[in-house]
This record gives C-alpha cells, structure tokens and sequence, in this order.
C-alpha cells in the first residue's frame, strides 16, 4: 500500500490519518515549493535571455547611428568640402543634444517642484489632525 496515493477499500483510523496530515501537508507545502523554484528559474533564464538581446541590439543600433552620421557627412561632403560637411553635422548633433538637455531640466525641475496642495500637504494635514492642531474635516 502507498501513503501517496488514494485507496477507497482501505479503511485506517482516523488517529492515524491525522498523525500522517503534519507530513502529507510539509510534503504538499515542499512540492508547491519546488514548483514554484522550478518556475521562477524558468522565467528568470528568459528573462535574461531576453535582456541580453536587447542589451545587443542596442549595441548595434549605437553603432548604426554612428553609420548614419557618417552618411549625412558623405552626403554633404558631395556638395560642399569634407571639412565643412563634417562641421555642419557637429553643429547639428550638438543643437540637437543642447535641445535635448534643456527639455530634460525643465522636467525634472517639473517633477521636483514642490506642490502645495499634493501628497506632502495631505501628510501634513493628517499629522496636525492627529496631534488635534489645526481643522479637519471628516469626509
């Protein structure tokens, strides 16, 4: 007779399915474990599988940008001298990287700012309610 499996002909007493229930349920709680581990190894491996190859296409497309700058100063360089084609492209990846750069301060300056009526003045508020200063309003 196995402990694991069901046999509807055999009748034990209940003193004894109770003394098995510790060992039936750390065996149901090891299983549920090892399933679990089993699952999260899985999708851990996948997981960096995928980001490896993201981390190489994006090693890749830095170095297409790299080809594409190159062909804007080929390009130019067809109609105006080699020097000044190359000029032309630097003056205008660095406008476009000084661009870049002032619309990013402005959003972290407008994501750092601090907001009167936000979460901060609501803390506030509950702190002075509960230390019974100032008025507060039950809605």
């Amino acid at each position: 007779m196995t402990s694991s499996g069901f046999n509807p002909k055999s009748k034990r007493p209940l003193l004894a399915l109770i003394g098995e229930l510790p060992g039936q349920i750390s065996a149901l709680v090891k299983a549920e474990l090892d399933a679990f581990k089993a699952e999260f190894t899985a999708k851990a491996k996948n997981f960096g599988i995928g980001a490896s190859l993201f981390i190489v296409a994006g090693a890749f497309l830095f170095f297409a940008l790299g080809v594409l700058v190159a062909l804007f100063v080929i390009l130019l360089a067809l109609v105006l001298p080699l020097w000044l084609a190359t000029l032309i492209v630097l003056v205008v990846l660095l406008l476009i990287a000084a661009l870049l750069v002032l619309i990013g301060v402005n959003r972290v300056k407008a994501a750092t700012k601090p907001d009167p009526e936000g979460v901060h003045a609501s803390i506030r508020h509950d702190v002075d309610a509960f230390k019974g200063v100032g008025e507060y309003d039950h809605k």
